[in-house]
């Protein structure tokens, strides 16, 4: 139900910056706790930060400090602002949404396709 769109991932060299965005439809936006996660290849997915609709504030600790992630409830938007990038942070990134639907309130989750981050060294 909800469809989500990721953008603004890119190459760069290590200390530098991207900001990726994730576009939302379809749901209500702003009751939805918002996440970003990234796979690297041979890894598992893991969670890189999430935000819930309070605006509290989850990171992995690899990317504290360096990470940002924040939310438009105006315009649908997660953000996920990245500096001093390492050559370890190369991997898909894909954005979440976790929200409640129906009459029962079940819990739904939706996945966008993910964006391409690469850090060379």
């Amino acid at each position: 139900q909800v469809q989500l769109v990721e953008s603004g991932g890119g190459l760069v060299q290590a200390g530098g910056s991207l900001r990726l965005s994730c576009a939302a439809s379809g749901g209500p936006f702003s009751s939805a706790t918002m996440g970003w996660y990234r796979q690297a290849p041979g890894k598992q997915r893991e969670l890189v930060a999430a935000i819930t609709s309070s605006s509290s504030t989850n990171y992995a600790d690899s990317v504290k400090g360096r990470f940002t992630i924040s939310r438009d409830n105006a315009r649908n938007t997660l953000y996920l602002q990245m500096n001093d990038l390492k050559p370890e942070d190369t991997a898909v990134y894909y954005c979440n949404a976790e929200y409640l639907s129906g009459i029962f309130r079940d819990r739904r989750s939706s996945w966008g396709l993910g964006t391409q981050v690469t850090v060379s060294s």
